[in-house]
């Protein structure tokens, strides 16, 4: 890779992760090019040379939030523990990606509200390789006898809509701190699963 792809990248990058802090102070409504721009010590009319548009650029942030999210759960699960030790630490993980990156993280939730044609389809794929390790994990614990579930497609659903559903009422002042929230979470979860 040339000198020049890699600013390019490393610039691109800067972008995206300044983008992402500001989705998730003000939301995707709130959130202006001109604010990013105005960030990153830049003119609107620059930000075009790296994203199309608004569109692009949320869908980038997404994609990167949702990849960064996919290793942390990929390593956890390949980790040393039991299944109930795995899924408590991929459980915590999903929680610190709900509440610190809300507004770009909840794009997965109804991605064809948000995104274009050409962007679901990826999307799309990587929220269902980002499910499939929770179902791994499941399976992992029902082979090992940890778990006893008739239906782990069902019982995965019903964890991440839980856990996805915090977006909606946690607040960070609220009476349980995120690390109580987490332990709570991963309680009931278990439960469910024995």
């Amino acid at each position: 890779m040339k000198l020049s792809e890699k600013k390019i990248l490393k610039k691109k990058e800067q972008i995206l992760l300044s983008a992402i802090t500001i989705v998730n102070r003000r939301g995707y409504d709130g959130a202006t090019m001109e604010e990013i721009a105005a960030e990153m010590l830049m003119t609107k009319g620059s930000l075009y040379y790296y994203f199309k548009n608004k569109g692009d650029l949320m869908y980038q942030c997404h994609k990167l939030v949702l990849a960064q999210a996919t290793q942390e759960l990929e390593e956890e699960l390949q980790g040393e523990g039991t299944a109930e030790e795995i899924l408590r630490k991929m459980v915590a993980t999903h929680i610190n990606y709900a509440v610190e990156e809300k507004e770009t993280f909840n794009m997965i939730i109804e991605p064809k509200q948000m995104f274009n044609p050409e962007q679901i389809e990826p999307v799309l794929k990587l929220r269902k390789h980002y499910a499939s390790l929770f179902d791994q994990v499941i399976e992992k614990g029902v082979s090992t006898g940890e778990f006893h579930v008739e239906e782990p497609i069902i019982v995965r659903m019903i964890i991440l809509g839980a856990m996805n559903w915090i977006q909606q009422w946690y607040r960070a002042t609220g009476r349980l701190a995120k690390e109580e929230l987490k332990q709570h979470f991963a309680e009931y979860i278990i439960k469910l699963l024995k």
